[in-house]
């Protein structure tokens, strides 16, 4: 039988061949540079196979390090995934889903105690990053809920909704400061924006759509406390800080109840879908199945319910 090298070394040799970097491997397996070049030469020892060509600035796999990695790649993962199954109760199957963290809290988890009680066997472990995609293809979860443009080649993916992007402030701080006239008049007061690179519209696309000229709003845009995160913005709007620009799914709650009032009458689609993303290993298991099943249920009855507030048509 061909003799295998220790998973540490299997995993120096996955890590590499993604990053074609031996310190970026080692980075993140939070290990020296020096131990991970040591594993990649014991495998080349081991079967006699040169795997990377160490060129001056940086590597490159040879064909023999191309097939090798991405079949050391699969059975990490899927090691990885059957271990947390494993572990998990018994009778129990652990579902980990990376989502946003503003769509988390304001439109998935006030839901997922109905998802709990029809399937009391899948347990969903949730995590908020943004860097969803890559830890995807990591093998650190099964599916990530994200904003995108319907477009991933590595791995099968569903459509949940498109919402729409509306500014929205609290009440008493329209009242003390005015109720703009005009989107054009938004310029004259704090706007309250967000400074990461989440794919999501920002203040240009939706005055831009309204057609106000940039000329107007620059200034505007230029100053002003910036926020990493969707949910921190809205709550400084709660707070009287500004005016927040939000989609549909972070707000909808706030404005039936009044806690915060839309601007202006206006129909701005969001340029970004919500989409379920899941590897293709995953795809047809029982439990990424049934929790499918049930989001592109709920997503349905939101889009619904948010055309309808639009007076949009139902396709």
């Amino acid at each position: 039988m061909l003799h295998l090298p220790p998973i540490a070394a299997l995993r120096a040799l996955a890590a590499a061949a993604r990053h074609l970097s031996f310190t970026k491997a080692a980075q993140e397996l939070n290990i020296t540079q020096s131990a991970v070049s040591h594993q990649i030469k014991h495998i080349e020892e081991i079967w006699d196979l040169k795997l990377f060509e160490r060129l001056p600035r940086r590597l490159e796999l040879t064909h023999a390090g191309e097939r090798l990695s991405m079949i050391v790649d699969d059975f990490l993962k899927g090691l990885t995934t059957e271990l947390e199954t494993l572990k998990a109760d018994a009778g129990h199957t652990a579902l980990r889903v990376e989502v946003l963290p503003s769509l988390a809290v304001k439109w998935l988890v006030p839901r997922l105690q109905q998802f709990r009680e029809d399937h009391p066997e899948v347990d969903v472990w949730l995590s908020t990053h943004h860097d969803d995609i890559a830890g995807l293809d990591r093998g650190e979860f099964d599916a990530v809920i994200r904003l995108g443009d319907g477009h991933y080649d590595r791995h099968k993916s569903w459509h949940l909704m498109r919402d729409y992007v509306l500014p929205v402030a609290r009440p008493r701080f329209l009242d003390e400061v005015g109720r703009p006239e005009t989107p054009a008049d938004l310029c004259k007061l704090p706007l309250l924006l967000r400074y990461s690179g989440i794919l999501s519209p920002g203040w240009e696309y939706w005055f831009k759509y309204v057609g106000v000229p940039e000329e107007m709003y620059e200034d505007a845009l230029k100053d002003g406390t910036r926020f990493a995160d969707t949910n921190m913005a809205i709550q400084a709007a709660f707070d009287g800080q500004g005016v927040v620009l939000a989609r549909t799914a972070h707000v909808w709650e706030e404005l039936r109840t009044g806690r915060l009032e839309r601007l202006f009458d206006i129909t701005c689609p969001s340029d970004v879908s919500v989409d379920l993303v899941c590897r293709p290993e995953r795809a047809e298991t029982p439990a990424f199945v049934a929790f499918r099943d049930w989001l592109l249920e709920e997503a349905k009855k939101s889009q619904i319910e948010w055309d309808e507030a639009e007076g949009v048509n139902q396709p």
